[in-house]
């Protein structure tokens, strides 16, 4: 497949970069930083890796890359989402406004940026286009002192959902993951921001994440890797959580699924809970 992938050069995006073009697959891997050392390390892999310096969340950017890609393919089978900032930490009603309201562009502006960028050359796949956008982080409850993060991730599920409605009867499948608690530089940062500002229960929990090791990163780079396949075709407009929900059985409850609200977030009423108010 041909495939582009946002926040290549370091965490779960590099991971998932050096697993697909292992599989033969010819990846483009999008990031701010120099990919020079991982392009090396591929090299003797059976697919191929490009790397492209481009701020995803810099429009200008992200539509300039996409054209160069599209000079160097006809079409792309698919696009995972990986690039992201936790950013501004902090009470919400105490931190930087100008950070907050960056950390929220960088993540979904960023995300949403590369959709639109790469939109026409998924539209050109010869297969069902496949987009992964990653969640998480705060999306499905509220995390404190994390609200511009857990904002922006709560809007890449509803972009991804809006997008599917869309593209309703059309070969294109867009869904959300929540990877789970993996230890990556976003578990460092939390550690280094210490229990004053990052608050008691987040950092315990990191230093016990750091210390336990974490979700597996290969469950996530594996659901990943199920709805880039064929195998998920008609799945569409969902957020599944990596570790914790059963996505492989997914496919033989297609048609239930698709009527259904489940994997999707929505408000609930109090009939719902068996009350009255």
């Amino acid at each position: 497949m041909n495939l582009v992938v946002t926040g290549s050069s370091s965490g779960i995006g590099r991971a998932l970069v050096e697993r697909l073009v292992r599989q033969g697959h010819h990846v483009w891997g999008l990031a701010r930083s120099d990919q020079h050392e991982l392009a090396h390390s591929l090299q003797a892999a059976p697919g191929r890796f490009t790397g492209l310096r481009c701020d995803v969340c810099d429009w200008p950017q992200a539509a300039a890359t996409a054209t160069r890609v599209a000079a160097a393919t006809p079409a792309l089978d698919g696009l995972v989402c990986c690039a992201g900032s936790q950013g501004e930490v902090g009470p919400a009603l105490a931190v930087d406004p100008q950070k907050w309201s960056a950390t929220v562009r960088a993540n979904l502006d960023g995300t949403y940026y590369a959709l639109r960028a790469f939109q026409p050359l998924l539209e050109k796949s010869p297969r069902r286009a496949k987009v992964v956008c990653f969640s998480g982080g705060g999306a499905t409850k509220p995390r404190a002192n994390f609200s511009a993060y857990g904002v922006a991730k709560t809007g890449v599920v509803r972009l991804v959902e809006t997008i599917a409605e869309e593209m309703r009867g059309r070969p294109y499948d867009i869904n959300a993951i929540a990877p789970g608690a993996i230890n990556t530089r976003l578990t460092d940062e939390v550690i280094a921001l210490g229990p004053a500002v990052a608050g008691a229960a987040e950092y315990e929990a990191a230093v016990k994440q750091k210390k336990t090791g974490g979700a597996s990163l290969e469950r996530a780079l594996d659901l990943v890797a199920f709805l880039l396949a064929e195998k998920s075709d008609g799945l569409t407009g969902r957020l599944l959580s990596a570790p914790w929900d059963p996505w492989e059985n997914l496919p033989a409850q297609a048609a239930a699924l698709a009527a259904s609200d489940i994997y999707t977030l929505r408000r609930i009423l109090p009939e719902e809970r068996g009350q009255k108010f």
